[in-house]
């Protein structure tokens, strides 16, 4: 159970609930078919993993520190492997007569968000990675994504509790990591056992740092309300943030809305 800033709504979390499936609709192998089937599947699964995506840094890539939040935590990275984000290929290029002491101020990121990104940038992943298990055909995270509890899970801002997933997605669409981007998606849907509180301050985190235009984060958080929203109807603290108001509750009732007509075309009369 991830911690909550709220102690009187400690209680509500929602962990039967996410917010999407990772199951494929393809069956699973079985000993009938042939062996050239079963490893053609196999090889899909294996394209499908972002352990596919990882980079290797070419032989005499310079090292670059990044000097990161407030507190200025230093990391070193290879130039070729940080160019593969836009961004960071435009700073090294403002660099590129420097030829010793590369270095990239990021004084605004959070330091445990920088290193799962820098994380995927070499490997294709971050922790808790994604795991195929292929008795169930579908995909989870390791260490059933509560490994080393909130630490991993929850980042504690001046904004309240947020998903490390959600800020990472964030961040991705600045650095240019569209591939990070579904990654960090996919990863929401798979978590469980979320307080109320931290959904709710992830997603005004996730109203306030993507587009309009973006709206599959948005879209993943009032989904995942609409579906829980028993436990959401009990919250006090859903309560005071309805109150406070924000784009985020229009849009929510604009998708329940939505879902009551779709319920309503489904009954038969």
């Amino acid at each position: 159970m991830f911690s909550s800033s709220n102690r009187r709504h400690q209680g509500e979390s929602f962990s039967k609930h996410r917010a999407s499936k990772s199951k494929s609709h393809k069956k699973n192998p079985s000993f009938r078919d042939s062996p050239r089937k079963v490893e053609k599947l196999a090889q899909h699964a294996q394209a499908a993993s972002p352990q596919s995506n990882q980079t290797s840094p070419t032989l005499g890539s310079a090292i670059i520190t990044l000097s990161v939040g407030r507190e200025q935590r230093l990391f070193a990275a290879h130039e070729d492997v940080l160019c593969h984000s836009p961004y960071f290929q435009s700073a090294c290029r403002d660099q590129f007569f420097q030829t010793t002491n590369k270095r990239i101020e990021l004084p605004e990121e959070e330091p445990e968000v920088f290193s799962s990104i820098l994380e995927y940038l070499y490997k294709g992943d971050y922790y808790p990675r994604l795991e195929y298990d292929k008795r169930r055909n579908s995909w989870n995270l390791e260490d059933g994504g509560n490994g080393n509890g909130t630490n991993e899970a929850v980042i504690h801002t001046a904004q309240g509790p947020i998903l490390k997933d959600t800020i990472i997605y964030c961040q991705a669409d600045k650095y240019g990591l569209q591939e990070l981007k579904k990654l960090a998606l996919r990863k929401q849907g798979l978590q469980s056992g979320v307080q109320c509180s931290t959904i709710l301050s992830s997603a005004r985190f996730a109203y306030a740092n993507t587009d309009d235009t973006d709206s599959k984060l948005r879209a993943h958080y009032l989904a995942l309300i609409i579906r829980a929203r028993h436990t959401f109807k009990r919250s006090g603290t859903m309560q005071n943030e309805m109150e406070n108001g924000g784009k985020l509750f229009f849009d929510l009732f604009v998708a329940m809305v939505n879902h009551m007509d779709d319920l309503a075309q489904k009954t038969p009369r």
